[in-house]
């Protein structure tokens, strides 16, 4: 039997490196970038065409190098930053593998100009599939240039999976974001399909993070700078008021390399608790200078992933520099002592502030904490507790607040109208079955006309209402949720759109990320009602949007739009129109307490949807809590 074992051709070898470190166009931007800024470029332009599936190219005024540099640096593992292994635990520069270029000629075909100060004459390479096809002395720039094009061509497969070019130049944009926040001091340019996207001049952190990121960070900026024996950390969080309800400008950089670190993100989240929705996540640009030897970054070949001699630490660091900085700028958590105003003041309720009060409750009265409120209250201690057990049953009782009328539209057979406890509007216990594609007349007597139904109760959130098989508790913001959802989907299958002119036009100003990003999806927005056009750089003018717009929200719904598509994980099977369409339609409920009425039409559009039971993205809208199920919760 012959031997089976052979070693792989060098081109497949680097294929198979290629899957790691070159996943998409994205990650050859990346490289190259890093290998212009270890040559000490100080003036960086990016060419992008086709989202990068045609070419990306990286110019720079670099050192440059030698015929014999240029031609090895194709070479897997041809390195100039490391020599031993020692080296390892004191990289100081952004690459040192020496797999990117080997990588990326493996799978795409390549062409470099490289010039050094002193020489004359640079040298010109062409590479296909690892294969040197032309290395010859030539005219060119100081520096170096160097060109990707058809990224994947040798590879079918890979080149299939390749998102939308909206998709992919967004992935490029995030890199170019980093890289760019990374290094303030440099000059950068991005071009895509010859129009320049983004000029950044040299300067300061706070410059480089407004002209980056939007001038609406411009006034929100908080400095955070502590200085310990063995590190450095500096930088910017946002103000409470810029945090976001997804995840994407969020930045740590360990002695100049971008990183993700959960567990950092958490020691900033901490900081900030008590000061944004729980939800939330703030805005930060944190910057950590450290020994190198305290930190590995060669734990994975993106090298965004590290490992910290003492993370523990670091989390502590963190939270006290992000604490304070936050207690300079006068912020701190609010405390709000107010009562729940839907629950009833009673007489017999009052905090034990004084002196004479805790003497009182000492001498023989109670002292409970309601969880409605939060507010520690005593009451009169009776002989057998009867009194204290009757108010606190009003405090908890849900239908204070409501004449006898409106609660007997409520009553069931054998349930007394006044006991149904506050749990039930939480809790789903006695009927976990799917109601599948529910219609009107699965709940109601279609002989009786809507208006003579009995009366929906609104409390927060919910709406209630009975119907033929027992109590119906629908979520109100949900349920309009699918109610918009339905009627924009309809629009945009038909090519309707119906839009509101707006009276006075809102003019947009957006960060050139989100500008680029919003260039690429108006026209899914134009077929669902938005007319916006654009008026300067990254300004623009909407003039009109979809009908069902609350007014006032134009300027937030659209936002919303873009950070939830830019920095959200969704379901990649979804068009940009269908993520769109999520987007508005999360966005499109309000908060305000309906009228009889609008309950009404609410429950009636619910139940025309051709599927009521969930929102877009699976969250049920109404559950019906049988009598049964009532009865098992006493």
């Amino acid at each position: 039997m012959s031997d089976i074992i052979q070693l792989l051709p060098d081109h497949l070898a680097n294929q198979i490196a290629a899957g790691e470190v070159i996943q998409r166009p994205a990650s050859a931007v990346k490289e190259l970038m890093e290998n212009a800024i270890d040559a000490g470029a100080t003036d960086i332009q990016l060419i992008i065409k086709d989202a990068g599936k045609e070419l990306i190219q990286v110019v720079d005024n670099g050192k440059g190098m030698s015929p014999m540099d240029a031609r090895m640096s194709f070479e897997r593992h041809a390195t100039s930053k490391i020599r031993k292994i020692e080296d390892l635990f004191s990289i100081a520069t952004m690459g040192f593998r020496g797999e990117a270029l080997a990588s990326i000629a493996a799978v795409a075909q390549v062409e470099m100009k490289t010039r050094r100060r002193e020489d004359e004459l640079g040298t010109h390479i062409v590479i296909e599939g690892s294969q040197v096809l032309t290395q010859e002395p030539a005219a060119c720039n100081e520096g170096t240039s160097i060109c990707i094009k058809n990224l994947f061509y040798n590879v079918p497969a890979r080149r299939k999976f390749l998102k939308s070019n909206t998709t992919e130049f967004k992935n490029i944009v995030e890199e170019f974001t980093r890289i760019v926040l990374t290094y303030p001091h440099l000059s950068f340019k991005l071009f895509h399909n010859n129009v320049e996207q983004m000029h950044l001049p040299a300067g300061s952190l706070k410059a480089r993070i407004t002209n980056t990121l939007g001038t609406r960070y411009e006034k929100h900026l908080i400095p955070v700078e502590e200085k310990m024996e063995d590190i450095h950390i500096h930088g910017f969080i946002g103000k409470p008021d810029i945090a976001t309800k997804t995840r994407g400008n969020q930045y740590f950089f360990v002695n100049n390399r971008f990183i993700k670190s959960p567990y950092l993100h958490h020691a900033v989240a901490k900081a900030f608790e008590g000061l944004i929705e729980k939800e939330a996540h703030p805005f930060y640009a944190i910057y950590f200078e450290l020994h190198p030897e305290k930190v590995d970054v060669n734990v994975h070949p993106t090298k965004q992933e590290v490992k910290f001699e003492d993370e523990q630490l670091l989390y502590a660091y963190v939270q006290s520099a992000v604490k304070h900085a936050l207690s300079i700028h006068n912020i701190a958590p609010s405390i709000d002592f107010s009562l729940n105003p839907d629950i009833t003041n009673l007489d017999a309720l009052r905090l034990p502030a004084t002196e004479k009060d805790i003497d009182q409750v000492a001498g023989g009265y109670l002292t409970q904490t309601f969880s409605q409120g939060g507010k520690a209250h005593f009451i009169e201690k009776k002989d057998d507790l009867r009194e204290w057990k009757h108010q606190k049953e009003q405090l908890y009782n849900p239908w204070t607040g409501f004449d006898s009328r409106e609660r007997s539209a409520f009553s069931l057979p054998g349930l007394p109208d006044n006991t149904i406890p506050s749990k039930l509007m939480f809790d789903t216990a006695g009927d976990d079955k799917d109601h599948g594609n529910a219609s009107r007349e699965d709940f109601f007597d279609q002989t009786v006309p809507v208006s003579a139904h009995q009366s929906v109760l609104q409390w927060d959130e919910f709406l209630l209402s009975t119907v033929k098989s027992g109590l119906l508790l629908i979520h109100k913001k949900r349920a309009l949720e699918r109610i918009a959802y339905e009627k924009l989907k309809k629009r945009a299958v038909r090519q309707q759109p119906a839009t509101q002119t707006l009276l006075f036009p809102a003019s947009m100003e957006l960060s050139p990320a989100d500008g680029i990003f919003l260039e690429s999806i108006l026209p899914d927005l134009a077929v669902l009602g938005f007319d916006i056009s654009l008026t300067g750089n990254y300004t623009y003018c909407i003039q009109g949007v979809p009908i069902d717009i609350p007014s006032g929200k134009e300027l937030q719904v659209l936002e919303g739009i873009i950070e939830q598509l830019l920095h959200s994980d969704q379901d990649p099977s979804n068009s940009v129109q269908e993520k769109i369409i999520q987007s508005i339609a999360r966005r499109m409920s309000w908060d305000h307490k309906l009228e009889k009425e609008e309950s009404q039409a609410l429950i009636d559009e619910l139940f025309a949807c051709e599927q009521p039971n969930y929102t877009p993205d699976g969250q049920q809208t109404f559950t019906v809590i049988s009598k049964e199920g009532l009865l098992d919760l006493l």
